[in-house]
């Protein structure tokens, strides 16, 4: 079977697409990517509609070759991925439901984003009104003796994202898990439409919170690719230095609520700690706590200011003296490893299907990480490791974790000592057109975003992905076979995002 990138040549290639190669194939070759990734030679990275097309992004593995492929649909239907290729599942869904456009084979028709509340239908494609109230959804049925239902949301107790749970349990095991999500949906790709790129690098920031710097710095790649804009050298060693402490800051506030979760309050109060220092530490070198709105097309809108960098290195020093105590307490404490180990175990097969990134990921043993594998400026420049499990567990979700802290504030150390002088930002220039992708490592994973933009300098398409579309079905069938109290561990050690995956 031919690699992706010579299919790719012998298809028919789109001129400024950065800076791997997108092609428009026909119907016979676009069902051939898709039996290479049920064969497993490919990774499915992402989906998504357009006016009359639908684009699929593939990942090789091997070389850590990217090939973008597109198949027009003027008779509004393409050959459903899903089919064969069950990742793909959620994101023709949503294709149907944002544009209309139909996957002919897709084995669940079910609406996944549209709650039949927008008062349109294919709100991005064909634009129907609709004011006939909305069907109940219709949950998955399980058939067995003593089986019983446990609907959970998708209000919750805590202040977090809205999201629907359904449980069907014989007793206190776990026999499905079906999810419904859609409830933060926030017309992202409408409102990028016809924004210029200022704005549109504000709503790129805003799709998931915990992950602002990851978005805007995927977004503001992808851009720079369309136009080809180089980036000045210092602004490339900022961004990482914001995406490191980003990472820092959620993996301490994860590994103290997954303790939390199991009934372990003084490690979530320590990691608490710990992350309020380095919210603190972020918001004197950059002016915002979170890093929001620093990281544009271009560049970033604030310098690092010389008298900051002490306070960076005052940081590492107290995460590397005091973190190492918390790990230990965690690896000692019994009652934490009876409820972590050996619950909600993600096979590595079905992480590598699914194309799991990050902590996900790399605890049931797939190696990808986006800094290394795709070795994007600066990180092709720097040392470090990309920790890998093969158990699966929550244990294992969390020991990566605690090995990527490591591993950043090993990249914080480099960033401070290599960080050159000059320029922040680049002038974006004006009336430029092009497309351009960009793949970045969130602390979740990896983060998709394709951008087109017109003559006019204004974004025409643009499609952003979150890691937990590929993760929240795998939290599905985790669970499957635990009891209903490990949940909340379960689902913590993933942390998918719900903002994200609502767009």
């Amino acid at each position: 079977m031919p690699a992706l990138i010579d299919i790719a040549k012998n298809s028919r290639k789109v001129k400024g697409h950065h800076p791997w190669p997108r092609a428009i194939v026909t119907a016979d070759t676009w069902r051939l990517t898709i039996q290479k990734l049920a064969d497993g030679a490919a990774t499915l990275l992402g989906l998504w509609g357009d006016a009359h097309a639908v684009h699929m992004a593939l990942l090789d593995e091997g070389p850590a070759d990217i090939v973008v492929f597109t198949i027009e649909c003027p008779d509004g239907n393409y050959p459903s991925v899903a089919k064969q290729h069950a990742p793909a599942m959620r994101l023709e869904r949503t294709i149907r439901d944002l544009y209309g456009l139909k996957p002919v084979g897709l084995p669940d028709t079910r609406p996944w984003l549209d709650h039949g509340v927008w008062g349109v239908k294919h709100p991005l494609g064909s634009h129907r009104r609709s004011s006939a109230p909305p069907p109940a959804y219709a949950f998955l049925p399980a058939e067995g003796e003593g089986l019983h239902q446990i609907p959970v949301g998708p209000v919750h107790a805590s202040i977090i994202e809205p999201g629907h749970f359904r449980f069907t349990a014989n007793g206190e095991t776990v026999v499905r898990l079906e999810e419904r999500l859609g409830y933060v949906h926030k017309g992202i790709e409408s409102l990028m439409r016809g924004a210029s790129l200022q704005q549109a690098a504000q709503l790129a920031g805003r799709v998931s919170g915990d992950s602002t710097v990851a978005y805007a710095f995927a977004f503001s790649r992808a851009v720079e690719a369309a136009l080809g804009i180089p980036v000045p050298p210092r602004a490339v060693w900022l961004r990482a230095l914001m995406a490191e402490l980003e990472r820092l800051a959620n993996h301490f506030g994860d590994i103290g609520a997954i303790c939390n979760d199991a009934s372990f309050s003084l490690l979530y109060a320590e990691c608490g700690i710990l992350r309020e220092r380095i919210l603190r530490t972020a918001y004197g070198c950059f002016g915002h706590r979170l890093m929001r709105d620093r990281i544009v097309p271009g560049g970033v809108t604030q310098d690092l200011a010389p008298d900051h960098i002490p306070d960076l290195r005052l940081l590492v020093e107290l995460l590397r003296r005091r973190f190492p105590e918390l790990i230990e307490i965690y690896d000692n404490t019994a009652s934490l490893q009876d409820r972590t180990v050996a619950t909600g175990t993600l096979s590595l097969e079905l992480a590598r299907q699914f194309g799991a990134g990050g902590y996900v990921g790399r605890a049931s043993g797939r190696t990808f990480d986006a800094r290394k594998a795709l070795a994007y400026p600066p990180y092709d420049q720097l040392g470090f490791d990309v920790p890998v499990l093969q158990e699966g567990d929550v244990n294992a979700r969390v020991w990566i974790r605690i090995r990527e802290v490591e591993q950043s504030l090993k990249l914080i150390d480099q960033i401070i000592e290599a960080l050159p002088k000059g320029a922040v930002r680049a002038d974006l220039g004006k009336d430029r057109a092009g497309e351009g992708m960009a793949v970045v490592e969130g602390f979740r994973g990896d983060v998709l975003a394709f951008v087109r933009v017109d003559a006019e300098g204004r974004v025409a398409r643009c499609h952003l992905r979150d890691p937990s579309w590929f993760q929240w079905p795998l939290l599905e069938t985790v669970i499957e076979g635990n009891i209903v109290a490990d949940f909340p561990l379960c689902n913590k050690s993933f942390n998918c995002s719900y903002s994200g995956h609502d767009l």
